[in-house]
């Protein structure tokens, strides 16, 4: 009798889940296509509202010369140089593996205390979508005026820098990506060839 018991049991727990499993599929489906409903609902109203956005945001596209601000800092590209085979002097200096691109910078320090601005936190981005960092190392040994290795910033105070960036020779830049940190959010400036 005992195993018949057990035998009884285990049924009634085997289909007291098997009944919970199906309420709880039940559940997801329909929230599922509620979801998948609203998701529609979204995708409409967001195609709707990203043609809008879209032509908003067009003329607001940063671009050399204007300002943009990420945290605590407020950036301003300057110029762009491509193409440039080495940085330095005939002593001191180093050469590009492809090619460096040197993006002039103006950074501010628009908050109410000192940050510390720094090149590796910066990137730049080609016509497929890829990141390059910084050649720290090299900015360091061949750009004299630079400003753009690890600097501190006091707030109402701005630095002249240049990123320094070895690309590939073939390289089609699209745009930088200017972070306050390593942890910002960060925004992104137009460079289009």
């Amino acid at each position: 009798m005992q195993r018949k018991r057990g035998g009884c049991l285990r049924a009634i727990l085997i289909g007291a889940a098997v009944l919970i499993g199906l309420v709880v599929i039940g559940v997801l489906l329909s929230g599922g296509d509620k979801d998948s409903g609203n998701s529609a609902s979204s995708d409409d109203t967001a195609a709707t509202d990203t043609s809008a956005p879209a032509k908003k945001t067009e003329p607001k596209s940063a671009g050399i010369g204007d300002t943009v601000r990420d945290g605590k800092f407020a950036f301003r590209i300057t110029k762009i140089e491509k193409g440039v085979a080495r940085v330095g002097d005939e002593y001191v200096g180093s050469d590009a593996q492809g090619q460096y691109v040197l993006v002039h910078v103006t950074v501010k320090n628009i908050g109410d205390e000192s940050q510390l601005f720094s090149d590796s936190s910066q990137k730049l981005i080609d016509t497929k979508g890829r990141q390059y960092d910084p050649d720290s190392g090299a900015a360091a040994l061949g750009l004299k005026n630079s400003n753009a290795f690890l600097n501190t910033i006091n707030p109402g105070n701005a630095v002249n820098g240049i990123l320094l960036f070895d690309v590939p020779k073939n390289f089609r830049i699209k745009a930088i990506e200017l972070h306050d940190s390593p942890f910002s959010g960060g925004v992104t400036v137009a460079l289009n060839d």
